[in-house]
């Protein structure tokens, strides 16, 4: 069911919109996702993803978490001293830990988009997704001024850390999805809705992911698609 968060009124869920969250750093893009789930009523994903993806890859969480949303800047093949004659398996043995934490997190990622509705946080979902019909990418971005506050309250820290902190965070996640996928982070083509929440408040963003969701499901029953 969805709720509307200013009336309370319950909306029946005929359709099963999987929403990826892009975020900079600061934006409250976490939050915003946090409570989209919680009021639509449908599993969220964050570092959730990562136990996911462990459980499924083998691979240990505190490990994931070590290099969850992070490339080396390091060639892929030139680490790995890639030879034409090398079987599949072999490969991904000789894969750099980043490389084997992504694949499994593609992996972990689509699974979770098969299993139904559900919010996703980050880590190239949109891109993993780019398939499915049933996807509305977000992005949510505000003013460095409204960031520099947001992480400044946080963590009580001090402004001039904090831009420091949000700045090296951005440069991070852009490196990893310009690395790992077909587009450009922050980029307004690859995603359907991008919010400011200095402008709209996380509340007011969440809302307009909700409305999104059923003007997209409207549409997508207008076209014949079951969503």
């Amino acid at each position: 069911m969805l709720i509307d968060i200013h009336t309370e009124r319950k909306v029946p869920m005929t359709f099963n919109p999987i929403i990826t969250v892009g975020r900079q750093y600061g934006s409250g893009g976490r939050e915003v996702a946090k409570k989209l789930a919680e009021i639509m009523n449908v599993a969220f994903y964050d570092k959730e993803l990562l136990a996911e993806a462990s459980k499924q890859s083998g691979i240990c969480q505190e490990v994931m978490e070590t290099y969850d949303e992070k490339q080396e800047k390091r060639s892929f093949f030139s680490m790995m001293g890639f030879q034409g004659r090398m079987d599949p398996a072999g490969m991904y043995l000789e894969m750099p830990m980043n490389h084997r934490i992504f694949l499994a997190q593609f992996d972990a990622i689509r699974k979770i988009a098969d299993q139904g509705p559900c919010v996703i946080v980050g880590r190239c979902a949109d891109y993993v997704l780019r398939d499915h019909e049933n996807v509305l990418n977000v992005f949510i971005k505000a003013s460095m001024e409204e960031r520099v506050k947001r992480i400044t309250k946080l963590y009580e820290m001090d402004p001039m850390k904090a831009e420091e902190t949000i700045r090296k965070a951005d440069k991070q996640r852009a490196t990893y999805y310009n690395y790992y996928a077909t587009g450009t982070w922050g980029d307004v083509a690859n995603y359907h809705l991008c919010l400011d929440t200095g402008v709209l408040g996380v509340d007011g963003a969440v809302e307009l992911i909700r409305r999104a969701v059923e003007l997209r499901s409207d549409k997508a029953e207008e076209d014949g698609i079951k969503w």
